[in-house]
């Protein structure tokens, strides 16, 4: 809100989404991966195994190749698209969390470092040493994703932190331990499947089964915490996100049917591992690549469904998606919305359609385009003046219900209130109602045609 939005005709989130989930899933398959390996790889220590040793040499360069490459080009590309398109909830993050994201960066370096030593190392220094290597990067893998989980629930779940403002409060959120379990299973669950995959190059037939079946008990085991985590998680959300959006009657059928597909993924999950595990003889290159896209379905619909219930806020309870806080609704319906987004004033000047855009540009724009994804013009098209009033003005009483005690149901739990004065209002329904006039492009076109 204090900053200018980044126009963008594909939607914001859907920008921020996209590289948000690409991440995730290397980066959930580069925690996983350390933590299979170094486990491998310790018990090597005890009961030598070649076939097993190989197929970690094998796949320690896709390892590599994934966190210290992908996953850190990709980290840097989602910091980038948030500070442009929701600057207001970086800010907050940052400003609340900075010692958190210190550490983790602190992590990461680490994680990177012994990554490439581990890979750089093998056959040329002592056993020992090498699995030193792989035990340090799996346990700055998986740290990074401890404190990254805190972050990422605070923003869904914040808790006490709403009134402490508080680290620790913020941090060790309702939804913290859940998750944190369902990303452990979601991490050993695409590390085997990935593994599997390379495990199937084996040549000798008795040393693939084994590799298989190995491979597959862990599968099983991320599956068993990932629907732990995942049930624990629906159970640790609040009340009105889970009547609202999971419940009987989703206001939202995206995200219903969304919240199937993850209990389908997690369902071909389980049975793939399973028919591994029981008879890994079975399993060739078709079963190991859809065991290993269910993989991704299940950790790609869980971070969808994670985002989605989280309307209309981008931290719940504190800052709404258009980066209003909750604490200024009062003061901005007083003062106006424009007295807080200067930059849209400033360009807007006296006409009052440009002012009308102003306000749409400073309160709806961060969610909905003007043609393009979630497009407001076709959202209005059959909507007169009165009626958008009508709508806006309910709007902004439904956010009159969330600067008090927030509403088990609110009226609109996926929109944001509208906030400003009721010239403002007017002004946003006449830039509306002003859409559906044609444009120049499409007079030009129509005078053609005939």
């Amino acid at each position: 809100m204090d900053y200018p939005i980044w126009d963008l005709t594909v939607g914001g989130g859907v920008l921020i989404g996209t590289i948000a989930i690409l991440h995730v899933l290397v980066s959930h398959f580069a925690v996983g991966g350390g933590l299979v390996m170094a486990w491998a790889e310790t018990g090597l220590g005890r009961r030598p195994d070649p076939a097993l040793r190989a197929l970690l040499k094998r796949a320690s360069l896709m390892l590599i190749l994934v966190s210290t490459v992908f996953g850190a080009i990709s980290g840097v590309g989602i910091w980038f698209v948030i500070g442009l398109i929701q600057p207001a909830a970086t800010s907050a993050l940052i400003h609340s969390f900075v010692w958190g994201w210190a550490i983790e960066w602190a992590f990461f370096l680490l994680e990177v470092v012994t990554a490439l030593a581990w890979y750089a190392t093998w056959d040329r220094v002592r056993p020992r040493t090498h699995r030193l290597l792989i035990v340090l990067y799996a346990f700055a893998a998986y740290m990074s994703l401890v404190i990254i989980q805190g972050i990422l629930g605070f923003m869904l779940t914040p808790g006490r932190w709403l009134a402490t403002h508080g680290f620790w409060d913020g941090f060790l959120n309702p939804t913290y331990l859940p998750g944190l379990l369902l990303r452990t299973g979601v991490c050993l669950l695409l590390a085997g499947t990935y593994l599997t995959l390379a495990a199937l190059r084996e040549k000798e037939r008795d040393a693939r089964t084994r590799l298989v079946r190995f491979l597959a008990r862990i599968e099983v085991a991320g599956v068993l915490l990932a629907a732990a985590g995942l049930f624990a998680w629906k159970w640790a959300l609040p009340p009105d996100v889970q009547a609202n959006f999971l419940g009987e009657k989703p206001l939202i059928v995206a995200l219903a049917t969304g919240w199937r597909h993850l209990f389908f993924a997690l369902g071909a999950s389980a049975l793939l591992a399973l028919l591994a595990a029981l008879a890994p003889r079975t399993i060739r290159l078709p079963q190991a690549l859809f065991a290993l896209a269910a993989a991704f379905g299940l950790l790609g619909g869980y971070e969808r469904i994670r985002e989605g219930v989280r309307k209309p806020f981008v931290i719940r309870g504190y800052m709404f998606s258009n980066g209003v806080l909750v604490s200024e609704v009062p003061q901005l319906n007083q003062d106006g919305i424009l007295s807080k987004a200067r930059w849209a004033e400033h360009a807007a000047g006296r006409d009052p359609l440009s002012r009308g855009r102003a306000v749409f540009r400073a309160e709806c724009a961060s969610c909905h385009t003007l043609d393009g994804y979630l497009s407001i013009r076709k959202r209005t098209a059959a909507a007169d003046a009165d009626y958008l009033t009508l709508y806006l003005t309910a709007l902004r009483d439904d956010g009159a219900k969330w600067t008090a005690t927030p509403p088990e149901k609110p009226d609109y739990p996926f929109m944001p209130p509208f906030v400003g004065t009721d010239e403002e209002l007017q002004l946003l329904v006449a830039y509306l109602d002003s859409l559906k006039a044609p444009t120049p492009a499409k007079t030009a076109e129509a005078t053609r045609a005939h």
